[in-house]
């Protein structure tokens, strides 16, 4: 059994999906391992990580339009709006949604469903430096 941990970057620009799975699947091949698990972990609080389907854009477009009308950016009652409206609201989306995937790995590729692709979900309206950790755990 072995362990491989790579440390990733990604600039967003703002609000929107971005995807990633190449960037996971040139972490498994960097990572020599067959057969296993890979582990993809965001280290933010107003992003997320979601799979999604990938050949389609506009299936993104309307969950991001459904989370923005679940949770607006209006909303009274927020008291956590210190760096702006998108502040609280990225966070709840980020609750909403995840932080971490485990995708299964065999034969050196990943097990995603034909339309499926891993995407980071940038909740924030600005630009961000947003820093992943890629783990692969097999043989």
């Amino acid at each position: 059994m072995g362990i491989f941990k790579k440390e990733w970057k990604i600039t967003t620009n703002g609000k929107g999906t971005f995807e990633i799975t190449s960037a996971v699947s040139q972490g498994l091949e960097e990572s020599s391992l067959s057969d296993g698990i890979a582990s993809v972990f965001l280290k933010h609080t107003s992003c997320s990580l979601v799979i999604m389907e990938n050949a389609d854009p506009t299936a993104r477009k309307d969950l991001e339009r459904f989370m923005d009308d679940l949770v607006p950016e209006n909303y009274p009652h927020f008291i956590h709006t210190y760096e702006g409206p998108d502040d609280m609201p990225s966070h709840i989306k980020m609750a909403l949604t995840r932080s971490s995937e485990n995708i299964p790995f065999s034969d050196g590729q990943l097990q995603l469903g034909t339309w499926q692709g891993i995407f980071l979900w940038e909740h924030r309206a600005s630009s961000h430096i947003r820093n992943l950790t890629f783990s692969f755990l097999g043989e």
